[in-house]
């Protein structure tokens, strides 16, 4: 997973860490700072208007040094929930279409975040984060931007960037429509990822449903 070291939690930031009751063990020395996200997923009747599955749902714990001044270490807990579904395109039917809920803690150090993934734009994100989704179904090349909208999730409105690429579906070739929301809650940044047919339109719909019911904490 490309994003699960230095993407993350490396950081050049310097200075001096406040010495808050529960920082003050980081800023010694004397352990890490233990940082967890919540998860985010689409809600179960969303899930099951729009025909996906569960994929996978992990939790990882990633350890990282990090530079603030002196080196400390940092340990966060970040959550993935992966959904897909099976779609049919000139008569062949596959597991053709996914959708990604990422949730990252954040921390700030001085009003600077530790999290470079905060200053990341949707198409720096959708490099990051096309590895969640298997390597067979992730292959898209010649991706560019193709259009832009909002849609109201968690409480606000979002901006979701729309890219197109090149894949393959069963050897055939195949554009592929990704859309992607950045947007941070509640203490944690969050990543919504689509990834189907372009051809299908219904598909495209089906992405904004599971966009607008994420929950987050789940």
């Amino acid at each position: 997973m490309t994003y699960s070291r230095r993407a993350i939690l490396a950081t050049g930031a310097t200075g001096t860490l406040a010495l808050t009751a529960g920082c003050l063990d980081f800023a010694l020395g004397n352990g890490p700072l233990e940082l967890s996200a919540e998860r985010v997923a689409p809600t179960d009747a969303a899930l099951e208007d729009a025909g996906y599955d569960e994929y996978e749902i992990e939790e990882r714990s990633i350890e990282e040094t990090i530079e603030v001044g002196v080196e400390r270490d940092v340990e966060a807990r970040v959550w993935s929930s992966i959904y897909s579904k099976a779609v049919e395109y000139q008569g062949i039917e596959r597991e053709g279409a996914f959708f990604v809920a990422v949730s990252i803690p954040d921390v700030s150090v001085l009003g600077r975040s530790l999290n470079p993934i905060a200053d990341m734009t949707n198409e720096e994100l959708l490099g990051e984060f096309m590895s969640e989704i298997d390597s067979d179904h992730a292959d898209v090349e010649n991706i560019s931007k193709v259009d832009s909208f909002t849609l109201d999730s968690l409480g606000d409105g979002r901006t979701v960037d729309v890219f197109e690429g090149e894949s393959d579906f069963e050897g055939e070739p195949i554009d592929v429509e990704i859309p992607v929301a950045s947007f941070d809650h509640e203490d944690d940044l969050i990543v919504l990822l689509g990834n189907y047919p372009a051809p299908l339109a219904e598909e495209s719909a089906n992405a904004e449903v599971l966009m607008e019911s994420v929950e987050h904490p789940v």
